[in-house]
């Protein structure tokens, strides 16, 4: 029942607690303390909006980058990744396999903004070996959310 849940949540984070418990056939009070419980364990650990900044005045720019950095004894990467996930313009941080250890999500007002932070705190950071900067041009699905309209014809029609 958790998982059933959880997945409904995950698509809709607006869905009420009524639609929950009748799409899975359970009682509004079972769900509101499921609910409750897995956002104590920390299983849920909130609840977001995804908005579209392109379609808005707001300048957003947003910015993946990889961090190679040297592990700490004791630590491993942990303590590392502690201190860069304080920092407020860090949205997101994940340790990865391959080439680099760290992708790093961040969002700021302009590109030099985003370079800023890289070359000013990010990258000076102790343990912080080297740093590779990408730019989000434009985004096309986002969360699992197609963020384009379809509403113009994908082919031009042919008359013969």
């Amino acid at each position: 029942m958790r998982s059933e849940i959880l997945s409904i949540l995950e698509s809709d984070a607006k869905v009420s607690v009524q639609d929950i418990a009748m799409s899975l056939n359970i009682d509004e009070a079972l769900v509101i303390d499921e609910i409750a419980k897995m956002e104590a364990e920390k299983i849920i650990c909130g609840y977001a909006t995804l908005i579209d900044w392109d379609k808005t005045a707001h300048e957003v720019t947003t910015a993946l980058i990889e961090v190679k950095v040297t592990p700490q004894r004791g630590e491993g990467f942990d303590k590392i990744a502690r201190r860069i996930y304080n920092y407020d313009e860090v949205s997101s941080i994940y340790l990865m396999s391959g080439g680099f250890d760290f992708t790093v999500i961040i969002n700021g007002r302009s590109m030099k903004e985003v370079a800023r932070f890289v070359s000013e705190k990010l990258a000076p950071l102790e343990h912080v070996q080297s740093t590779a900067t990408h730019f989000v041009l434009k985004k096309y699905k986002d969360f699992g959310i197609v963020m384009e309209s379809r509403n113009k014809a994908e082919r031009i029609p042919v008359m013969c």
